[in-house]
């Protein structure tokens, strides 16, 4: 072999080789946004902007936070809802009594990067609406998020008032 072959065969060794690592790189570095988890804290936060749409008073804008196919076990109705439109109705009742949510008590699980479970215990204050008197009524929750479409979406909330309050 001659030394400018033997040049030729190094050189295109080379390249091949730092082809492979590029390829390798970007494949790794694709895959690591694909297994971003969120934090505790990020999910725990998908509370937050709920409970603002509640502050919406707007049924539609609090249905927005729930996926297509979303199951929601309400505090104050004993129908399951399973759709957008029975989501809406239920808030359509609920918000008559201008909600306002806190969280007591709250533990995350996040499970992969694209879901999470939250549950705890949260209280709402309910204004009546005939006499302007406020109650308080402390029930548990779970809410199921999953990641649809780049979004986080509630697929299931139950939420039941305290057995025992």
């Amino acid at each position: 072999m001659t030394r400018k072959t033997r040049i030729r065969a190094a050189l295109v060794t080379a390249t091949a080789l730092v082809t492979a690592a590029t390829v390798t790189v970007g494949v790794s570095a694709a895959g690591s946004e694909k297994s971003a988890k969120p934090s505790k804290k990020q999910i725990a936060a998908l509370f937050d902007g709920w409970n603002a749409a509640l502050q919406t008073g707007d049924p539609d804008k609090v249905a927005d936070r729930y996926a297509k196919d979303a199951v929601l076990l309400p505090t104050v109705s004993n129908k399951v809802r399973t759709d957008r439109a029975g989501i809406v109705d239920y808030f359509d009742h609920f918000l008559v009594n201008k909600p306002v949510g806190k969280k007591v008590q709250t533990i995350v699980n996040v499970l992969d990067s694209d879901s999470a479970i939250d549950t705890g215990v949260y209280e709402f204050t309910l204004t009546d609406p005939d006499t302007g008197k406020k109650r308080v009524v402390e029930a548990r929750y779970t809410y199921e998020y999953e990641k649809r479409g780049g979004t986080w979406k509630i697929v299931n909330h139950h939420s039941s008032a305290m057995p025992e309050g």
